[in-house]
């Protein structure tokens, strides 16, 4: 009885072994059918940023700012005199000052009422050239500069808030049909923001 018993009893304990392991491989199976795969993570989705550039024309003496392709902003500007005519090209934003002081052959105006620059400065890759104010309003609309842009107090601040370093700046002498279809015949539209820019020979060296 007692070798019956013992046989029975590891035959017993081999069964519950058996049971208890099938138990446990059909609860992971069940586990793993009823947790869901986790999902490749995504890229995050960042909105496309901003894409803003100027552009300048001298024959119609005006800047249109541009943000994502379409023209948001248009203002009337003064550019370079025939003698000192303002640079052509694409050019790049490289810094902004605000209440900039003037140098210019030894000669220092604080930054203030009187300063040629006005109270912004937007540097560009044309060394020496930038986008400014001045403190001749009346010469807006004008070939007065030296070659830097020129711009009114409002416009200009208006302006420096929007862009940025880097932002493209073209600077166009021929109006051709693009420049034709942005500032239209010359004549400013109603409603649109009038600025006055002039483009000049440098931080503090043009105005």
């Amino acid at each position: 009885m007692k070798l019956r018993n013992g046989k029975a009893n590891r035959q017993r304990k081999a069964l519950w072994v058996l049971t208890v392991v099938l138990g446990m491989t059909t609860v992971s199976a069940a586990l793993q059918a009823s947790v869901p795969a986790t999902p490749r993570s995504k890229a995050p989705e960042f909105a496309k940023a901003t894409v803003r550039w100027v552009l300048v024309s001298i024959p119609d003496r005006k800047l249109a700012l541009f943000a994502n392709g379409k023209v948001v902003r248009i203002y009337r500007v003064a550019v370079g005199k025939t003698s000192t005519p303002s640079p052509v090209g694409e050019f790049k934003i490289v810094n902004r000052v605000s209440n900039p002081a003037y140098y210019h052959k030894g000669q220092v105006v604080a930054a203030g009422k009187g300063n040629p620059v006005g109270t912004r400065w937007m540097g560009l890759s044309a060394k020496g050239y930038g986008i400014h104010g001045t403190n001749q309003p009346n010469s807006i609309g004008k070939a007065a500069s030296t070659g830097c842009i020129r711009m009114g107090k409002q416009d200009l601040e208006e302006l420096f808030a929007i862009v940025d370093a880097g932002d493209t700046v073209e600077i166009r002498a021929e109006r051709d049909e693009q420049i034709a279809a942005v500032f239209g015949n010359g004549a400013e539209a109603e409603g649109q923001t009038i600025a006055q820019v002039e483009t000049e020979s440098g931080f503090g060296g043009g105005q």
